[in-house]
């Protein structure tokens, strides 16, 4: 819609296409039709002498040609149409080079720069020096209990700046980047700021609980509730077989588990080999993980499959899905186990397991990947191979797990020597 034009006291005069000089009141101003926008450019002249009027005009004129050349637009769009635009290319680049879940993670980022930078704020009034606070602001007022890490900001600020070059090289703002306040560089040797993770010995009484967490469900599995506690408690055993990602292990589905039989020596084991497409993986790369089989793959089969088979065959003939292409942690094969519902029987399993201190330690389900990476690590295995294995990077290994456990100091105090009955043996 253009913009009503202006009433005037009768004096105009034309200066170039679409644009012109008029009266209002003593002074002079300047009016130009952007034809690609719809809508008048306005400008006071502020002075009273026509030549001079005509002079600044000119200037004005120029300008603004200078940018409907260049395809930049006079009037901006504000922060949240930025944002819009963005997340709408974004999506159409979802299974192209991002997931679902990394889609998701973008939206959040930039939800939280919006509620920074305000969403009314014009694009083009933006200056590089904007998002100098932008860390303080976000870590403000944030409990014990709500802690942010410095990661996390980082992170949002690469998404913000990867918007705000998307933005600039379609003419939308005036500059390419911020530049955020350079956080203090992480000390990775310090205790407190290693990734949250379990000893061994809660993890042993962990699956001592989830045994009996997954029977006590499955006695009567057809009480409301119990279906899902069972699920639950094969999804955080399953987590600390084969460490995934949340986002991963919700997306698992039938088709990528796979048992079979290998020959060690004399040694036969019983191996489970999980497939994580590039489709459901953060990194947008297919990988394979093979773990020890301890059976608990077969028995959530066993339960799953006349429930979601019979499910699926209730289902118009065009909308069922065979078996395979079910969701594993489903109780119906089709939607995933809610966030809530794995955060709920989580804290269930950790007061059943004594677990302490875990406020403190900020002990969340994820800290059961962390558990997994650093026994990968400790097993002595490369970071390039563990990198592999978790789906990440060998320098965010080595930058986030290579820390030293105190299990390693005491072994590395004691080279050359096994403990046996209590007493240090020479090997």
């Amino acid at each position: 819609m253009p913009t009503k034009k202006v009433t005037t006291n009768g004096t105009e005069v034309a200066i170039f296409d679409n644009a012109v000089i008029y009266k209002r009141g003593e002074y002079w101003h300047f009016r130009y039709w952007l034809t690609k926008e719809r809508k008048y450019a306005r400008f006071s002249l502020r002075t009273t002498n026509l030549n001079t009027a005509k002079v600044k005009a000119e200037g004005h004129y120029h300008e603004l040609k200078a940018k409907e050349y260049a395809g930049i637009t006079h009037f901006s769009k504000t922060a949240k149409d930025g944002v819009a635009m963005y997340l709408a290319k974004r999506e159409k680049d979802i299974d192209i080079n991002i997931t679902k879940g990394r889609f998701s993670t973008i939206k959040t980022h930039l939800e939280h720069w919006l509620n920074y930078i305000k969403r009314d704020t014009k694009l083009k009034e933006l200056q590089i020096t904007d998002c100098e606070d932008y860390y303080l602001k976000r870590v403000e007022g944030k409990t014990k209990k709500q802690t942010l890490s410095a990661t996390t900001v980082e992170n949002e600020q690469s998404t913000i700046n990867a918007m705000m070059k998307w933005l600039y090289k379609h003419k939308e703002t005036n500059l390419e980047s911020f530049e955020f306040t350079k956080l203090k560089r992480v000390d990775r040797g310090d205790e407190s700021l290693r990734r949250n993770s379990f000893t061994d010995d809660e993890i042993k009484r962990i699956g001592i609980e989830l045994d009996k967490y997954i029977a006590e469900a499955q006695q009567n599995i057809n009480e409301t509730g119990n279906l899902v506690k069972a699920i639950a408690g094969y999804y955080f055993v399953i987590s600390i077989m084969f460490g995934l990602r949340r986002g991963e292990q919700i997306q698992i589905e039938w088709r990528d588990y796979e048992e079979f039989r290998h020959k060690v020596g004399t040694e036969k084991y019983n191996l489970v080999k999980l497939t994580v497409r590039a489709e459901i993986s953060k990194v947008n790369k297919t990988r394979r993980i093979v773990e020890k089989d301890i059976g608990y793959f077969d028995d959530l089969f066993k339960l799953q499959y006349p429930r979601i088979t019979a499910y699926q065959k209730s289902k118009e003939k065009d909308k069922q899905k065979h078996f395979a292409n079910t969701l594993i942690f489903s109780a119906n094969g089709d939607t995933a186990i809610s966030n809530r519902a794995i955060a709920y029987h989580f804290d269930k399993i950790i007061k059943l397991a004594k677990i302490e201190n875990i406020e403190k330690r900020n002990i969340v389900p994820y800290s059961f990947r962390h558990y997994y990476i650093t026994q990968k690590v400790n097993s002595g295995l490369v970071p390039t191979s563990v990198g592999e294995i978790a789906g990440t990077s060998t320098t965010q290994i080595e930058n986030t797990y290579y820390h030293t456990t105190d299990a390693k100091l005491i072994a590395n105090a004691f080279a050359g020597y096994t403990l046996k009955d209590g007493l240090l043996i020479p090997t």
